[in-house]
């Protein structure tokens, strides 16, 4: 079945991605001029900065996911339509594009599918580390956090429980200083409370970054801040040392060296989501798989195609960042709005304008009453930074419900560290799901 993208006059715009990129563009298009057909592998919008939340049992799923049909409804418009599938497939000279479930015709396409995980030529890797890039993905290794405490408070031997109890950490980014900090703080304050069988020393959590220095894109004092933080909340990290190797709850490491681990949690990289296209000749692609783009976000030979948000490059149109924007929500919220506003002002006859990225700062946080803030030429850190931090992610959840759920849970687990939300829920096997489910 393919959709008629002609049928009212309007050009159809499929967009591709529901997240910061796709739902801005959505939101400031005007639907007196197109149809907008969004689609997305998943029926939510999610807010990855706090993807490592969830997976330290810090805060529910549903306080960071909101529904994009309730979104999309806001709107109130029917020119918005969802399609929940995953693109597979690009047919440029047809102007389609193929879902799992169907093939939707445009005359614009829009594709903001974000970044997945990068192995760094460590395929293996996908099967046997933890990563924390989607909410299922957060869920997972929060319920393997806990599976492993819950096993090693009825374990007898020591030495098992040890083994039992190796955290490693690859990356010394944001996600990997914020993921490394949640569990160091399990260890600090949760451990002698709720599960006092367990020695807390017999509990230990590696950082491991490549480069010298943790959060690369910040300032010194900030990666400074970060390892002092972690240092305080015994985390152990280990800087100009990459990973070569996992296998048998073993990590190797560039100098040969080898620790264990129960688990690895791989925050080390991302890469443009893998896109196919056909029968368009070849499309130009960037550091990081990215797909390149003019300074109207507009795909390198392809006029009708745009690319925003992580998937997106444009090496040549902003000399600023050879080797792309930073992958962050900032660039993509802003690229969304301005393919948007430049599609308003074509439709009417107006002018475009190229995109340049309003840098507003970069900002992490260690803990409680930790994080570190660089905006332009102001570094914060301690507990004024955690404030900074707070407010700006609050503000940034879609819906009132989810910023006051955030917030009381903040307000709840910062006087006491008690939590309701460390429970250890698996999905149940049976029945089994048909094809088409799956």
């Amino acid at each position: 079945m393919t959709m008629d993208s002609n049928s009212n006059g309007r050009r159809h715009i499929v967009v591709v991605g529901g997240g910061f990129a796709g739902l801005n563009f959505v939101k400031h298009i005007d639907t007196r001029f197109y149809d907008i057909t969004l689609v997305d592998s998943h029926n939510y919008h999610s807010f990855p900065p706090l993807f490592y939340q969830v997976a330290s049992a810090g805060l529910d799923p549903a306080s960071i996911c909101f529904p994009l049909r309730r979104e999309l409804r806001k709107l109130k418009t029917p020119c918005v339509r969802f399609h929940m599938g995953h693109v597979d497939c690009i047919d440029v000279s047809a102007r389609t594009v193929r879902t799992d479930h169907d093939t939707l015709a445009y005359d614009i396409l829009v594709i903001a599918a974000g970044s997945t995980n990068n192995f760094f030529n460590m395929p293996e890797l996908e099967k046997s580390v933890y990563t924390i890039k989607s909410t299922p993905e957060a869920l997972r290794c929060r319920n393997d956090i806990l599976g492993l405490l819950e096993r090693a408070a009825v374990e007898k031997d020591a030495a098992v429980r040890r083994r039992m109890l190796r955290f490693v950490v690859v990356g010394g980014g944001p996600a990997g200083v914020e993921i490394a900090g949640a569990i160091g703080e399990m260890k600090r304050y949760i451990l002698p409370r709720e599960y006092p069988s367990i020695p807390q020393e017999e509990m230990s959590i590696t950082l491991i970054e490549g480069s010298p220095k943790l959060l690369g894109a910040m300032g010194e004092k900030s990666s400074r801040d970060a390892y002092d933080g972690l240092r305080s909340l015994m985390v152990d990290v280990r800087l100009g040392m990459g990973m070569k190797s996992y296998a048998d709850n073993r990590v190797t490491l560039a100098d040969g060296s080898v620790m264990d681990a129960s688990m690895v949690i791989w925050t080390a990289g991302v890469t443009a989501r893998p896109l196919e296209f056909i029968n368009g000749g070849e499309v130009a692609r960037g550091h990081g798989n990215r797909l390149v783009t003019d300074g109207y976000c507009r795909l390198t030979g392809q006029g009708d195609i745009y690319a925003i948000g992580d998937i997106a490059i444009m090496p040549e149109a902003d000399t600023a960042f050879p080797n792309g924007h930073p992958q962050l929500a900032q660039v993509a919220i802003q690229q969304g709005r301005l393919v948007a506003r430049n599609l308003n002002s074509q439709a009417r006859g107006g002018q475009v304008s190229t995109f340049r990225y309003k840098d507003k700062g970069s900002m992490a946080t260690i803990g409680r009453n930790r994080a570190v803030v660089d905006m332009k030429k102001l570094h914060m850190s301690g507990f004024s930074a955690w404030l900074v931090w707070m407010f700006v992610h609050l503000i940034s959840l879609l819906g009132m419900r989810n910023k006051l759920t955030v917030l009381i849970n903040w307000i709840w687990a910062y006087f006491n560290y008690s939590t309701s939300l460390r429970l250890l829920i698996r999905p149940g096997r049976w029945p089994r799901r048909d094809l088409w489910q799956e």
